[in-house]
């Protein structure tokens, strides 16, 4: 299979989601459980921008003339959603057959978003201009270096930006409840999509960052609820958390 090559690449991991690619869009499919997802982290992302930014939520484009990188975009999901709210989106993702399948949709949905098979590290040696808003969701827990990839993507941020960081906690309950529960009992995820020992905790997360000149928020915890089928947000960030990076 073809994939970008770089530091943080874990070639299995890339692979693994390339099997995958045709189903994105599918909301019952193998990506059902990020479709279920999606609207907490847009209502999350689309507030916190609103408020960095001081924009009009009420504008049907509130982000106009705003550059975004969205890391590890998958078919995009949150890349097609930004685009339509105005944001100038590079969506960049490790396998060639993601970026297939995400240009392939958004040139169906008529929306200009530049997709690139390429990595964080491959942006920042290339000297990119920086970006005002980076989204690193559910991404930070599958590469090979996570502190030197998140290095690299806050060096990508412009002054004044905003970072927003999704990822899952590595504790014994999100051993139960996203690995054994999710995977093994109740089937929502192949079995394998996450290695518990590649989690991240909150502390190390603000450790990587140190010295990079920004300022560290949350975790804001994210939780689902079995009685609604709904995620929400939430104070427990055990299992599934975001932390904002905004640069001064």
């Amino acid at each position: 299979m073809t994939h970008a090559q770089g530091a943080s690449v874990d070639v299995a991991e890339v692979e693994r989601f390339s099997r995958m690619a045709a189903d994105w869009w599918n909301p019952k499919g193998k990506f059902a459980p990020l479709h279920r997802f999606n609207p907490v982290r847009l209502g999350f992302i689309r507030e916190r921008a609103l408020a960095r930014f001081s924009r009009d939520g009420r504008a049907r484009r509130p982000f106009e003339r705003l550059r975004l990188l969205d890391i590890g975009c998958g078919g995009g999901l949150l890349s097609e959603p930004m685009a339509r709210l105005g944001f100038e989106v590079t969506a960049v993702d490790a396998s060639e057959r993601n970026i297939g399948a995400a240009k392939a949709h958004a040139a169906e949905a008529g929306l200009e978003i530049r997709y690139l098979c390429s990595t964080v590290e491959t942006l920042a040696q290339e000297d990119s201009p920086p970006f005002d808003v980076i989204l690193n969701m559910e991404v930070i827990e599958h590469v090979a270096d996570p502190d030197g990839f998140l290095r690299d993507c806050a060096r990508l941020l412009a002054p004044g930006g905003l970072m927003i960081v999704a990822t899952l906690n590595r504790t014994a309950k999100a051993m139960a409840l996203a690995v054994i529960g999710a995977e093994h009992v109740l089937r929502w995820l192949p079995v394998g999509t996450h290695d518990w020992k590649k989690f991240i905790k909150p502390g190390e997360l603000r450790g990587w960052l140190a010295g990079e000149h920004v300022e560290v928020e949350g975790p804001f915890g994210v939780s689902f609820s079995p009685l609604t089928g709904r995620w929400s947000p939430s104070g427990d960030a055990d299992v599934n958390y975001m932390m904002t990076v905004t640069r001064a």
